[in-house]
């Protein structure tokens, strides 16, 4: 469980740069595909799982436009929607965040950008970083084709583009229901900044994000 992922070894690596940006080979290209900007009025959601959703959460509660984030878990049923329960990878669920944003101020092809390139390593199947287990799995769970059709577009797009050394292993997959974890693992990056998981999975992420997309993301 990553929740040992603790001590000597990732304090000592506590200022590595962040991984993710390392492991494309070639820029990261806007959306072909996406939302007019404006098309749609009133808040929208989209829901993504990449790995421990502390770092997902933290990532995406800084991008501009982005009003709410909880994490939680999708793709099982209510009953094991429960950490402990979810973390034996056999109940189906991912670690998830649900995302509610403004579509005035980001789109969803922008959102996907984010995770894509600096959010989580699309290209790691059932694991992220030092986390084992399908609950860690890359998906983004649809919630209307035009969603369903920006993802699988913009994955066909940066698999042209060769971005990254590896196929990406993301998972388009509809979405059923989201479930919110446990209170403690609300906004656990911001509650925990020092805490040795964080500094070395996570705050590299913010890093990055706050290097590539400046416009993006809140000051």
């Amino acid at each position: 469980m990553k929740k040992q992922f603790l001590g000597a070894v990732a304090i000592a690596v506590a200022g590595l740069v962040c991984q993710i940006p390392a492991l494309a080979r070639a820029p990261f290209p806007d959306p072909a595909v996406d939302t007019p900007p404006g098309s749609l009025h009133g808040k929208q959601t989209a829901v993504l799982a990449g790995g421990c959703f502390w770092g997902m959460e933290g990532v995406f509660e800084r991008v501009i436009g982005v009003t709410n984030v909880v994490s939680g878990f999708s793709g099982g049923e209510a009953s094991t929607a429960h950490y402990e329960i979810v973390s034996t990878g056999r109940t189906g669920h991912a670690e998830s965040v649900k995302i509610t944003y403004d579509p005035s101020r980001i789109t969803f092809g922008q959102l996907l950008k984010i995770y894509f390139s600096v959010a989580h390593n699309p290209t790691e199947l059932n694991r992220q970083g030092p986390d084992e287990g399908t609950q860690y799995r890359s998906a983004i769970f649809y919630q209307n084709d035009e969603q369903k059709h920006i993802a699988e577009a913009y994955i066909q797009q940066l698999g042209a583009a060769h971005v990254f050394r590896r196929p990406i292993v993301t998972q388009v997959v509809p979405f059923k229901a989201f479930y919110a974890a446990e209170a403690y693992h609300q906004h656990y990056l911001d509650n925990n900044p020092t805490q040795p998981y964080i500094v070395y999975n996570d705050l590299p992420k913010i890093e990055a994000l706050k290097k590539e997309y400046p416009q993006l993301c809140r000051r």
